[in-house]
């Protein structure tokens, strides 16, 4: 395939560290960037599967979904607007979304500032600070996720957070005792990143020893408090709910896009966070969940957010390289 000179040597790379930079379930990054004609397509790495933790892949495509987010930002950052289209190929599913130059343009400024805070993101797992966040700075959040056609519900009354306690307390059970997750989470545990198979992973110091199940990633070892003892911490958190109208690879994807954009203006607001979706995967949890919030629609990831109380290193990446597909 010959390569049409849309993108210059310098935007590719802007594109692809840009990419390469956007959250994923296990830090997994399951993604390819590809080129043709004139087009850039986000291309789903089904390879990459996590069938103890995510037997669907519904975690996978809302990861792409956080990648699209990223490039779309990329592209109106270096003075184009992208004309996106999601799901474009029938015949090829793995195809999440393609991407064309539109039209000359200056980035906005709430551009310009997502674009700074993609280096800035990282996935907090400790406990925050305990300074509260503002109803108006949730308010902003929620707009947020809106404007990307996710409503992300803020989960503040006593009775709601004791009943999702309940369900953390439930779905950490679950997974401590579940065999097949933990051998699943240790393979993606990196403590030798220069012989890691896979190349990306979670690194173990990013993963705090004896975390609790509220912030994810529960291992055998993981304390677990009771749901009074996590009632009482999740009041010190800004918790939201993520919510799609239905649940399929398009609210997926829409999901991730949402969740990404809006970590990205708490991050630039000086919040910290991350992303829980483990619990979810139970359907007995996410049910209940559903059921006990009186949720009007189904819910794709939990997110916290607070002020962090230290800083957090950075996730290990790909290479650049590894993230270009054919046609580059």
């Amino acid at each position: 395939m010959v390569r049409r000179e849309v993108w210059s040597t310098a935007e590719t790379e802007v594109l692809a560290r840009t990419l390469l930079r956007a959250p994923s379930v296990h830090n997994t990054q399951p993604w390819i960037l590809e080129f043709e004609s004139d087009r850039l397509l986000l291309v789903e790495r089904r390879d990459l599967t996590l069938p103890e933790h995510d037997p669907l892949g519904r975690d996978r495509v809302i990861s792409c979904g956080a990648a699209l987010a990223n490039l779309e930002i990329a592209i109106r950052v270096l003075g184009y607007e992208p004309r996106t289209e999601t799901f474009p190929e029938p015949d090829r599913p793995d195809v999440v979304a393609s991407f064309a130059p539109g039209e000359r343009t200056l980035p906005s400024a709430a551009d310009l500032h997502r674009y700074s805070a993609i280096e800035r993101r990282r996935s907090y797992r400790r406990r925050f600070s305990g300074r509260p966040v503002t109803r108006q700075r949730i308010g902003d959040l929620v707009v947020t996720a809106a404007s990307a056609g996710v409503e992300a519900k803020p989960i503040r009354d006593e009775l709601e957070l004791t009943r999702v306690a309940e369900l953390l307390e439930f779905a950490a059970e679950a997974h401590q005792h579940d065999h097949g997750y933990q051998r699943e989470l240790a393979l993606w545990t990196i403590r030798d990143e220069v012989s890691h198979r896979h190349g990306v992973g979670l690194s173990a110091t990013a993963v705090p020893p004896g975390s609790l199940p509220w912030a994810g990633l529960v291992r055998p070892s993981t304390a677990l408090p009771d749901s009074a003892v996590l009632t009482r911490r999740l009041t010190e958190e800004t918790l939201l709910v993520f919510l799609t109208p239905d649940d399929t690879r398009h609210d997926h994807l829409a999901a991730g896009h949402a969740l990404q954009t809006t970590w990205l203006d708490a991050v630039d607001g000086g919040l910290a966070g991350s992303v829980l979706t483990q619990p979810l995967h139970l359907p007995e949890v996410r049910s209940r969940l559903c059921e006990d919030l009186e949720l009007a629609g189904f819910p794709q990831a939990l997110m916290r957010f607070g002020y962090p109380s230290g800083a957090v290193p950075a996730s290990p990446r790909r290479a650049v390289e590894e993230v270009l597909g054919r046609g580059f």
